[in-house]
C-alpha cells in the first residue's frame, strides 16, 4: 500500500503544531522567548520532520516517531536556550504532555466535524481545529497559572554594602495593589526582621511614604525605601528588577511566618 503525502501541507501542519506546543510549554515553564525565535524553532522542527519522512528507511510512522524526539529536544534547546539535562528532560515531558492534550482535543473536534462535513477534511479545517484546541488549552492554562502564582517564591536580594546575598521567602500576592502615589511603581511589603537584614541596601535619598487601606484599619502610611537591585527566582528562571520599592510592615507579616515579604505581582511581569 502506498500513501501520497503533500509535503507542503505536512510542513504547514507541523509548523503550526510546533508553534502551539512551544507557546503552551513556555507558559507552563515560565520560559521567555521572542516571537521570532519561536517561529524559527517551529519552522525548523517542521522542516526536519519533513526530511525524516523522505528518508527511505523503516516505516513512515517509525521515522516520524524518532524524528519527533530529536526535534522536540532541538526546539527546546534553541527556543528557550535550555541546556541542563534535568531541566531539558522536564521540558521535554511538558512538551509531550501538551502535545497529548492538544492532539486529543483536536481529534475530538475533528470527530464532531465529520458528522457535518461530507467531503475529506482539508488543510483549512485541520488548522482551524488546531487553533480552537490551542485557544481552549491556553485559557485553561492561564486560569491554572494565575492560581499557581499565589504561592511561596524565593527572592534573592543583593546587598552591595555587605558583599553578600540575602535570601528571603516571599509570598506572591495577587491582591497586593500597593503603588507609589507619584510614580505609580509597584510596592512590595517586607517584615521588620527582614528589613533590618537589608537596611544597609536602602537608599535614604529614595525615601517614600506609601498610603494604604486594609481590612481592620481604614487607612495609614508606610515607610518605604528603594533597593538598587532584586533578583527573583521563579521556576528556575532569574528576573532582575532595579529600583524596587519596599515598604516596611511591622504588623502585616508576623514573626515566625513562612514568608518574610509580600511581593507585588507586577514585579513578575516582563
Amino acid at each position: 500500500m502506498y500513501y501520497k503525502l503533500y509535503i507542503d501541507s505536512v510542513f504547514v501542519l507541523l509548523a503550526a503544531g510546533n508553534l502551539c506546543l512551544l507557546t503552551l510549554t513556555g507558559k507552563i515553564l515560565s520560559c521567555t522567548a521572542t516571537h521570532g525565535r519561536i517561529l524559527a524553532g517551529a519552522a525548523a522542527g517542521a522542516a526536519v520532520s519533513c526530511m525524516a519522512a523522505a528518508v527511505p528507511a523503516g516505516t513512515l510512522g517509525m521515522r516520524f516517531l524518532l524524528s519527533a524526539v530529536l526535534v522536540s529536544v532541538g526546539m527546546l534547546r534553541f527556543v528557550f536556550r535550555i541546556r541542563r539535562g534535568r531541566k531539558l528532560a522536564r521540558a521535554s515531558l511538558v512538551l509531550a504532555a501538551c502535545g497529548f492534550f492538544w492532539g486529543s482535543m483536536m481529534i475530538w473536534i475533528l470527530n464532531r466535524l465529520r458528522s457535518v462535513v461530507n467531503e475529506r477534511l482539508g488543510l483549512a479545517i485541520l488548522l482551524a481545529a488546531g487553533c480552537v484546541s490551542y485557544t481552549v488549552l491556553g485559557r485553561l492554562l492561564s486560569a491554572v497559572l494565575r492560581r499557581r502564582d499565589n504561592c511561596l517564591r524565593y527572592v534573592e536580594i543583593y546587598v552591595p554594602a555587605l558583599g553578600q546575598k540575602i535570601r528571603i521567602r516571599a509570598l506572591v500576592d495577587t491582591g497586593n495593589h500597593l503603588a507609589d502615589p507619584i510614580s505609580g511603581a509597584p510596592v512590595s511589603l517586607v517584615g521588620g526582621e527582614a528589613a533590618a537584614r537589608m537596611r544597609s541596601a536602602f537608599r535614604p535619598e529614595k525615601y517614600h511614604v506609601i498610603p494604604y487601606r486594609s481590612v481592620g484599619r481604614d487607612r495609614g502610611v508606610l515607610n518605604a525605601y528603594e533597593l538598587p537591585e532584586v533578583v527573583i527566582e521563579r521556576d528556575g528562571q532569574d528576573s532582575r528588577k532595579e529600583n524596587v520599592i519596599v515598604a516596611v510592615c511591622n504588623t502585616g507579616i508576623p514573626e515566625g511566618s513562612a514568608y518574610q515579604m509580600i511581593l507585588n505581582p507586577r514585579l513578575l511581569e516582563e
